[in-house]
């Protein structure tokens, strides 16, 4: 009996380019099977906000990726689906993104009435921070950071660009420039706000605006890494008892995904059987 050669050929094709399909279906079922474990362990909703930007995925060139209103949506619905006195377990690896997606997500988690726990495993930065000041407790890995969350105009600092005004003359300022530290002023205003606000439900006050003072003023670059012990000088709810389960879970993503914020669909009340 004779076979023909491009038969296998076909076959082994056929094989190979289900192999991406099999292995991004066996990692979600993974996923979901520890996502369900850790809630029935924590009696919590669990939320992961994950933005992989470290892998080449599309022809070569890395897929960034950031908060965007996509996600707060995501999040949004999650919460809307979890019972008010049912505790939320916030999983975040980002590097930020958009103030108003960020700002949502806070909002909506400082206002939720279980306690709200945001695990950093690596880093949540700009808007990730944000995001981690509406927790009731903030656990870090060891060497996990949180950062600064001074606005950015573009490719400017609005803090920078408000120094600009007491450097040099008034008619010495281009217009653009006038017009973007106006801006620049605006933007430190309203965030200062937002962080008083986020914090003020949890914490005093004057403990609020201090916070928000140093997060916002520009005494650090943009990227500056807030360690867990800055953090906790700073005045924030710090541990760094993170469960290995969290770590486990950050294993299984490895890649970027196309669903960036991920939990189980159902409605979570009571207690966890």
């Amino acid at each position: 009996m004779n076979f023909d050669p491009t038969y296998f050929f076909w076959i082994f094709l056929i094989i190979i380019a289900l192999q991406p399909v099999i292995r991004k279906k066996l990692l979600e079922n993974a996923r979901i099977k520890l996502i369900a474990e850790i809630e029935k362990q924590r009696n919590s909703r669990v939320i992961l906000l994950v933005h992989r930007q470290e892998t080449m995925s599309f022809l070569g060139f890395p897929v960034m990726r950031y908060i965007d209103i996509h996600d707060s949506e995501e999040v949004l619905r999650a919460i809307h689906l979890t019972d008010d006195e049912t505790p939320i377990d916030l999983v975040v690896h980002t590097p930020g993104g958009l103030a108003i997606a960020a700002t949502q997500i806070a909002r909506a988690l400082s206002k939720h009435k279980g306690k709200v726990t945001v695990f950093v495993p690596h880093y949540a930065m700009s808007g990730g921070t944000l995001i981690a000041l509406s927790a009731d407790e903030i656990v870090m890995c060891e060497h996990a950071v949180l950062g600064p969350l001074d606005p950015q105009l573009g490719q400017y600092s609005a803090v920078s660009l408000l120094s600009v005004l007491q450097k040099k003359p008034i008619n010495e300022i281009d217009d653009s420039t006038l017009v973007l530290a106006d801006q620049a002023e605006k933007a430190i205003r309203q965030m200062k706000e937002i962080i008083v606000e986020i914090l003020s439900r949890k914490h005093p006050e004057i403990k609020a605006k201090e916070i928000a003072e140093k997060l916002v003023s520009g005494m650090w670059t943009h990227d500056y890494p807030i360690s867990a012990e800055k953090a906790k000088e700073l005045g924030l709810p710090v541990s760094t008892n993170m469960p290995k389960e969290i770590l486990l879970l950050m294993n299984l993503y490895p890649q970027p995904v196309k669903q960036s914020v991920e939990y189980i669909p159902v409605r979570r009340t009571g207690k966890i059987q």
